[in-house]
């Protein structure tokens, strides 16, 4: 797309018109760096589309940024091998993990904080609400920050054991800054939308409003959503550890065989690109500079990918960061039925009740093809596909 203040780069052919209203919505911006680039697995998203790389002199985009701050996935290989794995094992290594790691809304009991992870958060958090004390009414009655380190939350998160092409055991999962990383997103993107008001800014898009360097509300922003990368990144470790935990009650005794792969997709970085020091806001895309390791999940039932990035500049250096919806939620609910999700997920034990079914890989763009247009941006280096799916 050329059309805009700066071009739009896409990585496939796949792109509904609305998502391509919004990738030109958010090429007309003054501030924007070089172009946008639009990774395979590109869909609609709010304000900006999810699957887009902005880079943006001098200001930065909450509600491009995204509501799960540090949203992203970890990955780590074990010693055993799909010969020491059986269905019985399985079904209670399913039932340990959903009780030891809270799904859904649910969070860990005040006896059951992970406090040694948790209180290093404490003090910087309390500076951020000293200045933004609404940030404390959007927490939630049910929404302790605290209590929810180390939890999955709802939506496409999950947590899977998974085989490789050796068949060797993998655990994954995806998750994010949770409750209180959604009420930092939430206030600030209100709080840019003000501003727009105050300044008289007209935006082709109310969601694409922004902070301006040097502006009010700018540093305290920077200083929020790092603290929410943070936060979900020790979330996704603390996750991984429980998870290790409950396999290690029900499988023969295992090592883990590589430093996990943590990586976020929903995050804003600053970084050098095309001559520039510029904000590089990743909305659904992880980093993929040459060397880089990766996490490319597929949906239930489909196959992930471990990737090694090339160092694309054109991206820059991003990668898609999983198969993307083709369809929303409540298409799918209306497009697919329990038998549908039963048969999608053969071999996967998993729930497969109609709670789900937004979540059936149906509704999801085939991974495979996500793969092969991006080829020019990342290298497999593993191909996983789960045998067991924890979904929030």
């Amino acid at each position: 797309m050329t059309e805009n203040h700066v071009p739009v780069k896409i990585w496939t052919d796949d792109v509904d018109d609305r998502s391509m209203e919004q990738l030109g919505n958010i090429a007309k911006l003054p501030f924007i760096h070089h172009h946008i680039a639009a990774m395979p697995d590109v869909h609609l998203g709010l304000g900006a589309t999810i699957g887009s790389v902005i880079a943006t002199h001098k200001a930065i985009i909450p509600a491009a940024v995204g509501v799960d701050i540090g949203c992203g996935m970890v990955a780590a290989r074990l010693s055993i091998t799909a010969n020491d794995l059986d269905e019985k094992s399985l079904k209670k290594v399913f039932d340990q993990i959903t009780r030891d790691v809270p799904v859904g809304r649910a969070q860990h009991a005040d006896n059951r904080v992970l406090v040694d992870a948790v209180q290093p958060f404490e003090p910087s958090l309390k500076r951020l609400t000293d200045r933004h004390p609404e940030l404390l009414k959007s927490f939630g009655k049910f929404s302790k920050w605290m209590n929810q380190m180390g939890s999955l939350g709802g939506g496409n998160h999950f947590i899977e054991v998974c085989l490789d092409e050796a068949d060797q055991v993998w655990v994954m999962l995806h998750s994010g800054s949770r409750g209180i990383g959604n009420a930092i997103a939430d206030h600030f993107i209100k709080l840019a939308r003000k501003d727009m008001e105050r300044w008289m800014i007209n935006l082709p898009d109310r969601d694409l409003a922004y902070f301006p360097e040097g502006t009010e509300h700018f540093d305290d922003y920077v200083e929020a959503v790092h603290w929410a990368q943070e936060y979900a990144m020790q979330n996704r470790q603390c996750m991984l550890d429980l998870v290790l935990s409950a396999l290690a009650r029900h499988l023969p005794a295992f090592e883990v065989t590589t430093e996990a792969v943590n990586c976020h997709h929903n995050y804003v970085a600053h970084e050098h690109h095309y001559g520039a020091n510029v904000w590089v806001t990743r909305k659904g895309a992880i980093r993929a500079r040459e060397g880089d390791l990766g996490i490319v999940p597929g949906s239930m039932g489909a196959k992930s990918y471990i990737v090694r990035g090339k160092g694309n500049p054109e991206s820059f250096n991003s990668s898609a960061h999983g198969a993307g919806r083709k369809m929303s939620r409540t298409a799918a609910e209306k497009a697919f039925t329990e038998t549908d999700l039963a048969n999608q997920t053969v071999g996967v034990i998993c729930r497969k009740d109609k709670g789900v079914i937004d979540e059936i890989p149906g509704a999801y763009k085939d991974i495979d093809q996500v793969m092969a247009n991006q080829n020019d941006l990342t290298e497999i280096l593993h191909t996983l596909k789960q045998v067991v799916c924890v979904k929030g």
